[in-house]
C-alpha cells in the first residue's frame, strides 16, 4: 500500500487528506442522524397525552425542545398552540427548515469530496504521465516494459481518486434519503400534534393571556 502511495507521487497527498475528512464526516452523520437520536421511540404519544391533558409548562417545552429534532419541531407547535391552525403549520415548516438544515450539516462537503476526488485522482494522472514523456523526451524510449510500468503508476491516483470518491457519494445520497425519511416521518407527527390539539375539551384549554403556558405544580 505504501509503494502505491509513493507511485502517485504528491498528487496523493490530498486524496489521502479527502478520505480522512470524508470517513470523519461519516461517522459523525451515522452517528447523529440516528432513529433513536432523531426521532426518539413513544416520544409523539408522549407529547400527544401532554397536549391532550393540558400538562405544558415552560420545564416541559424546554426540556422536549432539547430531546432531539422531533422535539425541537413538537415544541415549536406546543409554543403557538392557542393560534389559528394554518398559524400554527406556519411556525412548524419555518422551524421545520432549520432542522433540516441542521441534520444536513456537512453534507454538501461530503458531496464535494465525492465529486473532487476523481478529478483530483485525474490530475495526478495526468502529472505522472508529463513527467514520464518528459523523461523519454529527454532518455529515448528504452526498456518498454519500464515505460507500461510508468504508465501503471500514473493510473494509480486515478483509482485512488475513485476509491475516495465512490464510498463518499454513497453515503452522501444515503443521508440525504435518511433525512427525507425523518422528514415525513416528523410531518405525520406534527399533524397527529395538532389534531390532538383541536380535539382538546374546552376545560383543558388554556383561558386567553396565558401564552398555552401552565405553571409548575408549586410554582407561587
Amino acid at each position: 500500500m505504501l509503494e502505491l502511495v509513493k507511485a502517485g507521487g504528491w498528487p496523493m497527498i490530498p486524496l489521502i487528506l479527502l478520505s480522512v475528512l470524508a470517513l470523519t464526516i461519516v461517522v459523525e452523520r451515522a452517528w447523529t442522524l440516528r432513529r433513536r437520536a432523531v426521532m426518539p421511540p413513544g416520544l409523539g404519544k408522549e407529547v400527544r397525552t401532554w397536549a391532550a391533558g393540558g400538562k405544558l409548562d415552560p420545564a416541559h417545552i424546554e426540556s422536549l425542545r432539547a430531546t432531539s429534532p422531533l422535539g425541537a419541531l413538537l415544541a415549536a407547535a406546543l409554543d403557538v398552540r392557542n393560534r389559528p391552525r394554518d398559524q400554527i403549520r406556519e411556525r412548524i415548516e419555518d422551524v421545520g427548515r432549520h432542522l433540516v438544515h441542521r441534520m444536513e450539516r456537512y453534507l454538501n462537503t461530503l458531496g464535494t469530496i465525492s465529486a473532487a476526488g476523481p478529478l483530483l485522482g485525474l490530475f495526478g494522472t495526468v502529472v505522472g504521465m508529463i513527467q514520464m514523456f518528459l523523461g523519454i523526451l529527454d532518455h529515448g524510449i528504452g526498456d518498454v516494459n519500464q515505460l507500461a510500468g510508468g504508465i501503471g503508476k500514473a493510473l494509480v491516483c486515478t483509482a485512488a481518486g475513485m476509491i475516495v470518491a465512490i464510498p463518499a457519494l454513497i453515503a452522501h445520497r444515503w443521508f440525504r434519503g435518511r433525512i427525507a425519511e425523518y422528514i415525513v416521518d416528523m410531518e405525520h407527527e406534527a399533524i397527529q400534534l395538532l389534531d390532538t390539539i383541536d380535539l382538546r375539551p374546552a376545560s383543558a384549554r388554556v383561558a386567553p393571556g396565558t401564552h398555552g403556558i401552565t405553571p409548575p405544580v408549586g410554582t407561587p
